[in-house]
């Protein structure tokens, strides 16, 4: 019986994992439930119809300045502290808030639409009705579903019955959206439902499984499988019970290699073990947004202290503390209410960009809450599997010691594999009659044959036959049809040998527990019985077979393995060491791969040694280890073979240029340590002049510490560790580990848990305080993904779990160069400008008022009224502020040439306390010069002061986007041509309606006087920071205008 979960939950968002508890689970039978379990659906919805509302207010108002704003605009119906018209206030915060729920409501829809797909997905489900379509959101514990080949398991299951199979009764399963290991895992099936005729079968047995309580572990699992008697039957079967293991589950997110199998639900919702290796997914704030409300909150100070100085200068008189708030609510400008809102926009804009930018085609932005982090990374977490890897093993190099074949010369290995049965017969004959093979000089002919045949040998890789719509399975089996066939096995190093020696001519074509087929090619079929077979474990890196020719009866023990264990097994050479040196350093994984010919007594007396080693109770797997030890001395070396895993498109150029942009990149995989080792070299994650540091396998305080200091005397060194020593310094040493590692260039965690990577995550952010970014395409991806300031998925083939739960989503990793060098530093660079500017419009306005009510005796009277005060933050200057967010210093062509221009964003410049001051004194002076400007040049009128005030202020406003700007884009001329235009034909049609409501003499404005006085107070404003830009561009130019120039 294999455990399998529902397809549908592994990106369930849980709400808490409640008391999880043992159950026993009738077998189609979901009715006989003892407990209630959690239904089989996604919801990643943060709200639903009726708290949407209410929800959205609430996240608004929770912020201090939102909830300032509001009460501002709610203060306005008191009498005593009205300025205004209520719509002053009422207008923009009322704009603020609908944007902002447009937003939320666009994003809601997306998130329902993607959940009630994923939920709405159709499987197969055995029923006292036969097979039945059913939804993945209506499975349930108990149920009986058909997992076919390709779509991923939705639910965590125990395998009962496989229709058609690898091995009879087994499948192959691959497991790398849980643990990022992409080679196929062997599952079984019980043992007593094999004998069932049908698969209908099962539901006329009274059967159970007790399954363990639901937990974290995706490596074990505990439980037993009960078959009573049969419903219908008075002789039935007796009661068997039977053990259960990994070996009988199918985890939800798996996939089956071929065929089709019967399993029964044991967990579904959030107790499957992928959704409870997934974090909860956290509401991420921008480290931009965090910086933009230190600033507000600076400005709310300045707002309270300038309000207390005016009422102190009126010697607090009268009813003061009115006063106090009559001036917060004068100088409320002093706080922009519009910075949130052209912030919000610009994030839209900048999305909109990223979408639509044909050189990374596909890329979604799933958060267009966070595109500046893209433009401040410091640490680049990526996956390997399927990230920078295409996960697609390709034979490169076989190398004999006095002869290398590489893929330009591998006509020449087919040219010495034999192409008719005398010459493998007089081959092999050959062999038989030299035992001590290495005292006979053998030709290349026949060193190269025996090199291929012992690749095709040694291995678990199965040949499965399917039909293609021309031949059935059972006819393509018999005859062993080349196009119906494709290999399965537990990693995809050994299909691509076998996949080699196929090429070369000679070709797997049959296996099952006890034989071998191996065809020439000439068409003849050799045939191998299979003694015993000693699989590759992590702690013994190498793996063994020995076969007999079914033709000659020779017996053969084949073994490869990693070059560091097999050095100590094969006979003395000169040539392994160096040789294996150059292979690892061009990133191949390197197998040595060696034999030793037995005698039928030699073999007899292994066997029962074997045996006798199997049956012991105290020390077996020593006992085991010896035994077969006894064998591997003095083997014959026959060659070396070199495969490379393929990388991404242009993932080497990638790195290097996140490297010369000053960003680390550390590499986070659940695969072997030679793989990831391997990886790092191709892809150039550590260089060739770089050192490589394996940490050695620790599992204690003591031996933990000794590796450390061991380390800590590496200068410029790359890092490599596993996660279960990685677990022991961080449980121990974390400081000192995290201190280390973050000075290396680079760092590889291999077989690391989902877990574990969210929490080198954690650490990374809690110990440097810097930005950091996660990559990843499978499940197991997610929670670090999720946990990183800024997630990106990469949308592959192994599914979408990832780029699901990513803030942004590319279909190759080479678009992240991109995505961070040039959307990432223009988003950065123009939100920070745009929030600049636009806190500079509001203090200019504000010192006006201040400098009037100064002027007339602290009076809280205020110096526009209602409709300029809106017009102002609105059509007279919104355009050209806005247009701020197309401007860009370089080209993205420059900047993706020179990264170095990235490395400058990491310290923050665009937007810092410095900036901020400098924009600070230039509204206090252009304000100034403004206001005190049209006291001192308005004549008898008044209501003068007011159109050359308000006039010289809306020019200063547009003269200053224009200053700012470093790249004119024609949308900028026209807002500011536009805005220019609005506010003229504004006093022009609307000269009735504004001089109702304001104290404004639309007719002053036709006259010569006013125009030299607004051009005098404009020029004064404007003109000395136009040559402070002149003179520091001449004498002190940044570095981006080196290169433009």
């Amino acid at each position: 019986s294999l455990h399998c979960t529902c397809l549908c939950c592994p990106w369930s968002r849980c709400c808490g994992m409640g008391d999880f508890r043992p159950r026993t689970v009738w077998l189609g039978h979901p009715e006989k439930r003892e407990q209630r379990y959690p239904r089989n659906v996604i919801n990643n919805q943060k709200y639903n119809f009726f708290t949407f509302l209410p929800g959205v207010l609430f996240n608004q108002f929770k912020y201090f300045f939102n909830l300032y704003f509001l009460l501002l605009a709610c203060s306005q119906f008191v009498n005593e502290l009205r300025l205004g018209a209520l719509y002053t206030y009422w207008v923009p915060l009322g704009f603020v808030l609908i944007i902002t729920i447009a937003r939320e409501a666009v994003e809601e829809i997306r998130c329902y639409c993607r959940d009630k797909e994923v939920n709405s997905q159709i499987y197969s489900k055995l029923s006292t009705r036969g097979t039945v379509k059913v939804k993945s959101s209506g499975i349930q514990v108990g149920d009986l579903i058909i997992v076919e080949k390709p779509p991923r398991g939705v639910c965590y299951s125990i395998l009962n019955h496989p229709f058609s199979s690898l091995i009879p009764g087994s499948c192959f399963l691959r497991t790398d959206q849980l643990d990022g290991e992409t080679d196929w895992k062997l599952r079984l099936p019980v043992a007593c439902t094999q004998r069932l005729p049908t698969a209908a079968d099962l539901l006329q047995i009274r059967s159970y499984v007790y399954a363990e309580e639901p937990n974290i572990d995706i490596h074990n699992f505990i439980g037993t499988f009960t078959r009573g008697n049969a419903t219908h039957s008075e002789d039935g079967d007796p009661p068997v019970n039977e053990s259960l293991s990994i070996e009988n589950t199918l985890w939800a997110s798996t996939v089956i290699a071929s065929g089709t199998v019967v399993g029964v639900v044991i967990y579904t919702g959030k107790e499957l073990r992928s959704v409870m290796n997934t974090s909860n997914p956290r509401h991420k704030v921008g480290l931009f947004d965090l910086e933009v409300n230190c600033l507000t909150k600076i400005l709310f100070g300045a707002l309270v202290v300038v309000s207390l100085v005016m009422v102190a200068l009126q010697h607090f008189a009268g009813r003061w503390y009115l006063q106090i708030f009559r001036f917060l609510l004068l100088f409320s400008n002093i706080v922009p209410i519009s910075l949130r809102v052209n912030l919000d926009m610009g994030k839209m804009v900048f999305s909109w960009m990223i979408r639509r930018d044909s050189k990374i085609p596909g890329t979604v932005v799933r958060a267009s809450t966070i595109p500046e982090q893209l433009g401040r990374i410091s640490y680049l977490l990526t996956d390997k599997t399927g990230t920078l890897t295409q996960n697609e093993m390709v034979f490169r190099r076989l190398h004999l010691g006095t002869v290398a074949y590489g893929m330009d010369s591998m006509d020449e290995v087919q040219s010495h594999t034999p192409h008719n049965s005398s010459l493998a017969a007089s081959l092999n004959s050959t062999t038989s009659r030299a035992p001590a093979a290495t005292k006979v000089r053998k030709t290349i002919s026949s060193r190269v044959h025996e090199a291929v045949k012992a690749i095709a040998l040694v291995h678990c890789v199965t040949p499965v036959y399917e039909a293609n719509g021309v031949t059935d399975q059972a006819e393509a089996e018999q005859h062993y049809e080349d196009t119906c066939r494709v290999y399965q096995a537990a990693s995809p190093d050994e299909v691509s040998l076998v996949q080699w020696t196929e090429s070369v001519g000679l070709t797997l074509v049959g296996r099952d527990h006890n034989s071998m087929q191996l065809r020439t090619p000439s068409g003849q079929i050799l045939n191998f019985t299979i003694l015993q077979i000693f699989p590759f474990t992590y702690e013994s890196k190498r793996m063994g077979i020995i076969v007999r020719d079914e033709s000659t009866g020779e017996i053969s023990f084949y073994m490869k393995g990693a070059d560091v264990v097999m050095a100590g097994i094969v006979q003395y050479n000169d040539w392994l060491e160096e040789e294996c040196g150059n292979m690892a350093r061009e990133g191949l994984r390197v197998l040595v791969v060696s034999k030793k010919s037995l005698t039928e007594e030699q073999y007899q007396d292994f066997e029962a040694r074997y045996i006798q080693a199997k049956l012991s109770v105290h020390d077996r797997s020593l006992k085991v280890a010896t035994v077969i030890e006894s064998l591997e001395m003095e083997m014959e070396l026959l060659c070396l073979t070199g495969v490379e895993d393929q990388l991404q498109a242009d993932v080497r150029p990638t790195l290097e240029i996140l490297r010369n942009a000053g960003i680390k990149v550390w590499m986070l995989t659940g695969d072997k340590l030679e793989t990831a080792t391997c990886t790092a070299k191709n892809a150039h994650l550590v260089t060739r002049n770089q050192d490589i540091h394996i940490f050695r396998s620790v599992t204690t305080r003591g031996e933990a510490h000794l590796e450390l200091n061991a380390f800590r005397r590496k200068h410029d060194c790359a890092l490599v560790i596993s996660g279960d020593s990685l677990e022991v310094c961080l449980k121990f040493y974390e400081y000192e580990f995290m201190e280390l590692a973050c000075q290396c260039p680079a760092v590889v965690c291999c077989r690391c848990a989902p877990t574990q990577k969210a929490q080198i995550v954690r650490l990374l952010q809690e110990r440097t305080g810097k930005l950091t970014c996660a990559v990843g395409d499978g499940g197991n991806d997610v929670s670090m993904i999720q946990e990183a300031d800024c997630g990106v998925g990469v949308e592959g083939k192994e599914g979408k779990q990832a780029s699901l739960a990513a803030d942004f989503s590319v279909t190759q990793f080479k678009h992240l160069g991109r995505l961070l060098m040039v959307h990432g530093r223009n988003s950065y660079k123009r939100s920070a400008g745009l929030s600049q500017f636009v806190i500079h419009r509001s203090l200019c306005i504000s010192t006006m008022q201040a400098v009037f009510s100064s002027v007339f005796y602290f009076a809280s009277v205020p110096l526009y009224q209602g409709f300029l005060i809106i017009g102002y933050s609105t059509i007279y200057t919104m355009f050209p502020v806005f247009s701020l967010v197309l401007d860009k210093d370089v080209k993205s062509e420059v900047a993706m040439l020179y990264p170095e221009l990235y490395k400058d964003l990491l310290k923050g410049r665009p937007l810092s306390f410095k900036t901020f001051l400098i924009w600070v004194l230039i509204s206090i002076y252009q304000g100034s010069i403004i206001m005190y400007g049209a006291l001192l040049l308005f004549e008898s009128e008044f209501v003068h002061i007011v159109a050359i005030s308000f006039t010289s202020l809306i020019l200063t406003e547009l003269l200053m986007v224009a200053l700012t700007i470093q790249t004119w884009h024609w949308l900028m001329i026209v807002a500011e041509l536009l805005s220019l235009a609005c506010y003229i034909a504004s006093l022009v049609f609307l000269h009735e309606f504004i001089g109702a409501w304001v104290s404004f003499d639309v007719y002053f404005i036709a006259t010569l006087s006013f125009l030299w006085k607004v051009t005098v107070i404009t020029l004064v404003s404007c003109l000395p920071l136009y040559i402070l830009k002149y003179l520091r561009r001449r004498f002190s130019p940044p570095n981006y205008s080196k290169l433009t120039s």
